[in-house]
């Protein structure tokens, strides 16, 4: 039996360290692979696991929010083709591209705990007031926790059509910054009119920022 040279004894000890160091850095990558899809798993959700239609029902009760837009124009804006939210009046799904397509719309974006989002929302609802089926506004709430939003919206006394979308797919869809308040104007086409990083303090605001944009 040969024996090892020295040369031969620190060659397999070298490699041994690095298979050693090799199956540790891999296990690493896997823990923070899953780590990763277990985030973003958790951060994209419609709403939160306590938020069931049964703990929901009394806040839409107390909400009384219009249905969401049914289905508009055959032809489907592009940017929003197979967005799928919920609609927060009664958790029905909403194909938001056939649903807005073929309206004037003034998207809102908000969300419950945003302070100028909820100084603004009575000025969306009274501006929707004034310009009547010429421009339809619906309400975006981005955030998971939807009792919270239908008990703000009823604090406020504010009904108008409101998407669930947790998720922000909408704004995702639309390029839209993960900013709140934020107004996006979309055209009959589906295509956005303007996109207004700001909040309005009147009707009056709303009206001059967006008169032009939703037509």
């Amino acid at each position: 039996m040969k024996m090892l040279t020295r040369k031969t004894r620190w060659t397999i000890a070298i490699l041994a360290v690095v298979a050693a160091l090799t199956a540790a850095l891999v296990a690493q990558l896997r823990d923070n692979a899953a780590t990763t899809a277990t985030t973003a798993t958790s951060a994209a959700r419609e709403h939160r696991d306590a938020d069931t239609p049964a703990a929901l029902a009394g806040p839409r009760e107390r909400a009384k929010l219009p249905p969401c837009p049914a289905a508009g124009s055959p032809a489907t804006p592009v940017a929003l083709r197979g967005v799928t939210v919920e609609c927060a009046a009664d958790g029905s799904a909403v194909d938001v591209a056939r649903a807005l397509a073929g309206r004037r719309v003034v998207l809102n974006l908000w969300a419950y705990w945003c302070a100028p989002c909820t100084a603004e929302l009575p000025a969306m609802a009274e501006f929707q007031r004034q310009v009547g089926s010429d421009v339809m506004v619906v309400t975006v709430h981005q955030d998971e926790n939807e009792a919270a939003a239908l008990l703000r919206l009823a604090e406020l006394g504010v009904r108008l059509p409101t998407l669930q979308d947790g998720r922000r797919l909408i704004p995702a869809a639309l390029r839209v910054a993960n900013v709140v308040p934020a107004t996006v104007v979309l055209r009959p086409d589906g295509s956005v009119a303007q996109t207004l990083l700001r909040d309005f303090a009147s009707a009056d605001e709303i009206a001059a920022a967006v008169g032009n944009g939703a037509g």
